[in-house]
């Protein structure tokens, strides 16, 4: 009994904003990244990233206490951001909204989100509209 796969049923008289969110908070939780540490490859779900950086051509995972080199690119990241909280800040940068505590304006047209483990990242002009969706889709 204790290897038979988990059945979870939703009912939801339609496939309104709610039920989306469900489904989506659903797939997320298979979401997984393969991420390197000391010569040893780890599974990182999504629910423990809180970015994802660019810095010289390697992506690098960060969670609440560890940064990870990623096995795969950006492109890979790019791919699940559809179905998922991941919203891309920058040329450089892409943050899971889970994690997100905080966004503050800046000078210039720029923000500044704080992430739950206090790390602060800049959101540049370019990514503005993505950023104030997810305010507007209500995922935070």
């Amino acid at each position: 009994m204790d290897n038979q796969p988990l059945t979870v049923i939703v009912e939801y008289p339609v496939l309104d904003e709610k039920a989306r969110k469900v489904l989506q908070w659903v797939h997320q939780l298979d979401i997984q990244f393969v991420g390197k540490i000391d010569d040893k490859l780890l599974k990182i779900g999504l629910d423990e990233i809180y970015y994802f950086e660019t810095v010289e051509r390697k992506v690098f995972i960060y969670t609440k206490e560890e940064v990870f080199q990623l096995q795969g690119s950006i492109t890979d990241v790019e791919r699940m951001m559809m179905d998922s909280d991941l919203v891309r800040v920058s040329r450089t940068c892409i943050i899971n909204t889970d994690h997100l505590q905080e966004i503050r304006q800046l000078k210039n047209s720029r923000l500044e989100a704080t992430m739950d483990n206090n790390e602060k990242i800049i959101v540049s002009r370019k990514y503005l509209r993505e950023i104030k969706n997810v305010f507007r889709r209500g995922t935070l």
